[in-house]
């Protein structure tokens, strides 16, 4: 405790980051008073009860059930919220959203067999962003196991490959002890964890002591990794800092990586998908790299001689060419900084790589890039006024394209009713309030929409990342509302993905979680249509959509909430902020509707497709000689009116 003051007061001067690194630290802090208690007598049900107390545990996102029903008669009375959703996928994505705007334990909770199949794709999407969600998944009891009895099914197998590390009770009087090594593990490995649990090993009584919480604290890297780091800065005439998720999750990261980007004075891109990992208020912001990103960004990774990556994987996805431009520096040295050591250098070849804590790691390398340069200043020193003068016009040139992007087919908006995907986007982005929590699909126009979202606070920007899943945003947004209820939740979501979670809005009324929704209603699975104008002309199989007359406002009302139909461009910024507004001071969930035209952006994996060529008779009509030569579909001026 004494460190954890000390550490505190070291790193964090504003109210602001005194809440984050108060809620963040919290349940630790609770749970060393509460565990290492002496041995007593209690029931497995209370022993697994009394361990999610000692974590700081206060939400379960589940559906009830009969195999955990004798542990879950007790959370009211230990101060634990157990949120009843609609569908277990969306209790992961919950507890996903809620582990990633809190830096604590998601929890997620459901019925033995189809219940905890429900929860896979939840925990596959946990384990790309690297939140701490623990899946507890109640299995068929020991006295029955093996005979095919009802709702039985072996579970360990399944989550084996898309958690950090499963845990199995093995025996009751074990219950409390394997619990807390769950949670444990969620937060030392920075992923989610199964705790799979015999449904009758909540019955019984046994002599209990609630472990002590065991998560060694982590480190800036070794030392020769930071010298060596310090040695390549010095020599390297242009670097460029890119910041990621580790930054974001790290206590210290965003704080840490601003204050060493601020004294080398370099451009700071930001990893795919993780927007909010650096201020963009910054003169040093340059915007996110990968799929739909900045060309700002690309341009100054283009140019640089030395890349400190900090907090990041360096995915493939994050890296690959965008916009017909291979923009990653082959040439140029690489320092490379993960809490995870497996991803080091994994995807790119580093020179440097170091396994710690973004935000140590941030700190300790500008302590010793001060020192060093008390002796002989960086080279990269002299070309600063010009590298930030490249830097601004690499930017001026990108605002102006991304403007001039949403004029390219604004033909298409002459439909009455239907505008353009873009100027919506940039509208949202003039309105979204500057403390935000956005979660975004993933769909064509949920992807664009990563060139318009913008953030100053970290743990604001939600995503499925490169797994990819429907049906993600909402929920996640709603996890977010429940960790943060002080802060404005926001969802972007397709209308084919919203089709995947749309049943959660009867969760946000009955369990008075309010957001804000905003569906992308352009009648199309817009991504995949993509593929097929480019490569497969223009025939639409599968991609087409006939959405209900009344739209998802309609739905949205039917289900208690509020709901707007968008069908004018000016409507777009005063839509979001009154359902923003009824969302802070009424508690009310609003789905706004827009009615966009089917432009479409650049494709998810152009790195993936090929044009067809059909080899038998009846299919010759099916081969392709080249891509569309509008890139757009070819019905883009025939949408149904709704």
């Amino acid at each position: 405790l004494k460190l954890q003051f000390l550490y505190f007061i070291a790193s964090y001067t504003n109210k602001t980051n005194m809440h984050r690194y108060l809620r963040t630290c919290a349940p630790c802090v609770r749970g060393r008073r509460a565990a290492g208690s002496k041995a007593q007598l209690m029931s497995n049900s209370e022993a697994f009860v009394e361990t999610l107390s000692s974590r700081g545990v206060d939400t379960v996102f589940g559906i009830v059930g009969s195999a955990f029903m004798d542990a879950l008669d007790l959370f009211p009375a230990a101060g634990i919220r157990f949120l009843s959703v609609q569908h277990e996928q969306g209790a992961a994505h919950m507890a996903d959203g809620y582990a990633r705007v809190t830096g604590r334990h998601g929890v997620c909770l459901g019925q033995n067999g189809p219940g905890i199949t429900n929860f896979v794709t939840g925990i596959g999407a946990a384990y790309y962003t690297g939140s701490p969600v623990v899946a507890i998944t109640p299995e068929a009891a020991t006295n029955t196991k093996g005979l095919g009895g009802f709702q039985e099914v072996e579970q360990l197998p399944i989550f084996e490959t898309i958690t950090k590390e499963q845990v199995h009770v093995v025996h009751p009087a074990r219950m409390a002890e394997l619990t807390g090594y769950a949670f444990d593990s969620a937060m030392r490995e920075s992923g989610p964890v199964q705790l799979n649990i015999p449904r009758d090993y909540f019955y019984g009584e046994n002599q209990v002591k609630i472990p002590k919480i065991n998560v060694p604290e982590r480190s800036a890297g070794g030392e020769q990794g930071l010298s060596e780091a310090v040695e390549l800065l010095l020599a390297a005439k242009n670097p460029v800092m890119v910041v990621g998720g580790g930054v974001v999750m790290s206590p210290t990261g965003f704080e840490a990586a601003q204050a060493l980007a601020e004294y080398l004075e370099v451009p700071v891109a930001t990893t795919y998908l993780h927007n909010d990992a650096f201020d963009k208020r910054s003169k040093l912001w340059c915007g996110p790299l990968g799929y739909c990103g900045h060309k700002t960004a690309m341009n100054c990774v283009k140019e640089a001689d030395l890349v400190l990556a900090v907090g990041t994987r360096l995915g493939p996805f994050g890296t690959n060419p965008q916009y017909g431009m291979s923009y990653w520096p082959e040439g140029a040295k690489v320092v490379q900084v993960d809490v995870d050591a497996r991803r080091v250098g994994r995807v790119k070849e580093v020179d440097v790589g170091v396994c710690g804590d973004a935000g140590l790691f941030c700190t300790a390398l500008l302590g010793r890039m001060q020192a060093a340069e008390e002796k002989k200043k960086g080279a990269f020193r002299k070309q600063t006024g010009e590298r930030m003068k490249r830097m601004e016009a690499h930017r001026a040139s990108w605002e102006a394209e991304l403007d001039a992007m949403a004029e390219a087919n604004v033909a298409a908006a002459e439909e009455s009713g239907r505008l353009v995907p873009r100027k919506v986007l940039r509208e949202l982005e003039k309105a979204m309030p500057a403390d935000a929590m956005v979660a975004t699909d993933i769909g064509n126009t949920c992807s664009v929409s990563n060139g318009y979202l913008r953030f100053e606070q970290p743990r604001s920007y939600l995503a499925a990342l490169t797994f990819g899943n429907c049906g993600y945003a909402f929920p996640a947004a709603m996890g977010a509302k429940v960790g943060c209820p002080e802060r404005p939740s926001v969802a972007y979501v397709g209308d084919g993905a919203f089709g995947m979670s749309l049943m959660e809005l009867l969760t946000c009324v009955r369990e008075k979680v309010p957001v804000t929704v905003v569906t992308f209603n352009n009648q199309q699975w817009g991504a995949e249509k993509k593929n097929q104008v480019l490569w497969f002309g223009d025939r639409y199989v599968g991609t087409n959509l006939e959405n209900p007359a009344t739209g998802f406002a309609g739905i949205a009302q039917a289900m208690g909430c509020r709901g707007v139909t968008v069908t004018k461009l000016d409507e777009v910024g005063p839509a979001l902020r009154a359902a923003i507004d009824a969302q802070m001071k009424d508690g009310i969930t609003t789905v706004i509707d827009v009615h966009t035209t089917r432009e479409l952006g650049d494709p998810f994996r152009r790195d993936a497709m090929k044009l067809p060529q059909r080899l038998l008779k009846k299919y010759k009509d099916f081969s392709e000689e080249r891509e569309s030569a509008t890139g757009q579909p070819v019905d883009l001026l025939k949408v149904k009116g709704l």
